[in-house]
């Protein structure tokens, strides 16, 4: 074979290659979406039970686009994990307790009804400052 036609074949090959490809990520994710899906009511015996509560997923990555909605349940004192930042903005709302929210080197102490915003490669956490359980909805749009 001469060299332009393997230049030839091979990038023929490449492009139905990609082609394939997208197609089969194109089929692979869109979920195929019915009334009965898109409605989630919360169940306990459905949670993931958590080193420090329990946490259940309202909306994953696998079902929707990029966008998640889970609730996390902490017990008093605790928090889910340390201080830490990542790519995706994430959006708290506190639903009951009382909530000490970390961003980027300052700390709040909040209650009920209220929002929490964390910017993109932000550092933040959110810990329970109550003696009660901290419930909290966390809405993230997955980048990736």
């Amino acid at each position: 074979m001469k060299p332009t036609t393997i230049i030839k074949t091979t990038i023929a090959v490449l492009f139905l290659q990609q082609t394939y490809s997208q197609e089969t990520k194109k089929e692979t994710a869109q979920p195929k979406y019915t009334i009965e899906k898109c409605v989630n009511h919360f169940e306990l015996d459905k949670a993931t039970k958590t080193k420090v509560g329990y946490q259940y997923w309202f909306a994953d990555k696998d079902f929707t686009l990029e966008n998640t909605l889970k609730m996390s349940i902490v017990e008093p004192g605790k928090s889910t994990h340390a201080p830490h930042k990542h790519i995706e903005e994430e959006l708290f709302y506190i639903l009951e307790g009382t909530a000490e929210f970390y961003l980027d080197g300052k700390t709040i102490a909040v209650g009920p009804n209220t929002s929490l915003y964390c910017p993109s490669n932000v550092e933040h956490g959110i810990k329970n400052a109550g003696n009660t359980d901290l419930k909290y909805l966390v809405i993230k749009k997955d980048l990736r």
